[in-house]
């Protein structure tokens, strides 16, 4: 299969260098030609995992997103959520009718891009869908390189429109035969795990992370205290889930610390093993806070206020995040209230997910 990756992070070269190694033709795209350059100089990226390390070539490497683009049957974009909307204009005029957009995770981009498209003028017929974590554990070690410590072995996914679940879906497992349907996109969008694994760790690790240089937050940082907020935290998620409708399995995050049925099986210890994330992390700046707090839990208390659900954890969470920040939470870019979902009737919220506007 044709599948073109956006991006240029720990995630979009594990999956380059993944997919290529199944077997399918792989495109490349980074916005940032000159990071870029080694990759397109070698026309491979290193891979490094439990196999060993070898080199995988990529049919395409590339700073031109038409090229990309082009002749893609699956587009993957797994992107931070704050370059989404961005991607979204410069994938805009080359979208062909039948392609599937897949974004792990997505904190409910497969809505947001899918209507930046449109207002840019595309009237493509597009499917897109997002799921509950990256396919991969990983990070990169050089600027060709990267390191997969694991592979995700369940990926719940809602695609949007939903009326082109089936279809995006067989498209999708061709590529990650671990994705399964979950519904609509709001119910990809709350099985997000970084919205409720994160910003307990950054909030509660705080001081640490401000004074020491590199900080573990999933070592030292994971401590019991952080683990009963992260655990009451998914109950709300949980909880906002069934409010809308949507069934399990929900994918509960104590399982990812305490069996082997999360979406990595049985992950955490590996993860920690690997030392991959002792790490210099800012408060201000990490992805953590800008993608799954700002985006992601904002996300997730506005779908509670909209549900009628009480979220006190969340809200509290983002309050303190936004007094370090100095700004207020309950009102970003992609709350219920500024995607003008937060008027709509349950009845009206399901059919525009399932129909597209």
């Amino acid at each position: 299969m044709k599948i073109a990756i956006l991006g240029g992070g720990h995630g979009a070269y594990a999956a380059a260098a993944d997919l290529s190694e199944a077997g399918h033709e792989v495109r490349l795209w980074r916005r940032d030609a000159a990071a870029l350059e080694p990759v397109v100089q070698a026309g491979a990226i290193t891979l490094k995992d439990a196999d060993g390390v070898r080199e995988v070539p990529l049919a395409l490497t590339t700073a031109d997103i038409a090229a990309a683009l082009k002749g893609a049957e699956l587009i993957v974009i797994p992107t931070p959520a704050i370059a989404q909307h961005d991607i979204a204009l410069a994938m805009a005029p080359h979208l062909v009718d039948g392609q599937v957009v897949f974004l792990p995770p997505g904190t409910f981009g497969s809505y947001v891009m899918a209507k930046a498209v449109k207002q840019a003028g595309s009237r493509a017929d597009v499917a897109w869908a997002e799921t509950g974590t990256l396919p991969y554990l990983a990070r990169k070690h050089g600027e060709r390189e990267v390191n997969v410590t694991i592979r995700a072995i369940r990926l719940p996914t809602g695609v949007y429109p939903a009326r082109k679940e089936a279809e995006a879906i067989e498209v999708i497992r061709r590529a990650y035969p671990a994705v399964h349907g979950c519904g609509n996109a709001l119910s990809g969008a709350l099985m997000n795990a970084g919205p409720v694994i994160h910003p307990p760790l950054m909030v509660m690790n705080a001081a640490p992370l401000q004074h020491f240089e590199r900080w573990d937050i999933h070592n030292e940082g994971t401590q019991r205290a952080v683990r009963d907020v992260t655990d009451r935290l998914d109950q709300e998620r949980i909880a906002v889930r069934e409010a809308f409708g949507q069934g399990a399995p929900h994918y509960p995050l104590a399982d990812h610390y305490n069996n082997d049925r999360w979406m990595y099986g049985d992950a955490h210890k590996q993860l920690v093993k690997s030392g991959d994330w002792r790490e210099n992390i800012d408060l201000h700046t990490h992805r953590y806070i800008t993608e799954d707090t700002e985006l992601g839990l904002a996300f997730l208390a506005s779908a509670a206020r909209h549900a009628g659900v009480d979220a006190p954890i969340a809200h509290g969470l983002l309050a303190i995040v936004g007094g370090f920040l100095g700004r207020d939470l309950r009102h970003g870019p992609r709350t219920f209230e500024r995607l003008g979902l937060a008027d709509l009737s349950a009845a009206q919220l399901e059919r525009r997910l399932h129909d597209g506007e």
